[in-house]
């Protein structure tokens, strides 16, 4: 076999692997919150916005298509973080605001970036490098898509 297709070189996978490392080690983290990552994720998208978002622009903003968002936000919903509405003018669209629970939670998250920050083992300019090189990745990546 080549060595070039060993699993252990290849992005994908490590990727991958550390995609899976990385949502597990949010797991406890988040379940204070009652929030599963996939929810995280849509609350930190919310938490930046101040008024109601439009799911297609959610959608963007989370890389997630609305058959992936539609289920997860329906559940978000029974648990009172979020309410969804539908425009009057026009009933295919859908806007998502916070609710009151939604925002409180925020307040109780913040400790989840350092927490996570410190189970790395990173320094600061280690991860400014990793942060920076993942965004030139993805750039690059999405040119060829």
């Amino acid at each position: 076999m080549s060595d070039n297709l060993a699993l252990e070189k290849q992005l994908c996978f490590r990727l991958y692997s550390l995609n899976k490392n990385i949502t597990k080690l949010y797991a406890p983290l988040l379940k204070e919150l009652g929030l599963t990552y996939p929810q995280y994720l849509v609350m930190l998208a919310l938490w930046q916005t101040k008024e109601s978002v439009p799911i297609k622009a959610l959608c963007n903003a989370l890389d997630l298509d609305t058959g992936t968002i539609s289920p997860l936000l329906k559940r978000m919903e029974q648990a009172s973080l979020i309410s969804r509405v539908r425009n009057p003018e026009d009933e295919r669209s859908v806007t998502i605001s916070l609710t009151a629970h939604g925002k409180h939670i925020k307040q109780k998250a913040k400790h989840i970036p350092m927490k996570l920050f410190a189970l790395t083992g990173l320094s600061s300019n280690e991860m400014q490098i990793l942060q920076s090189t993942l965004d030139k990745l993805l750039i690059a990546t999405k040119q060829h898509l």
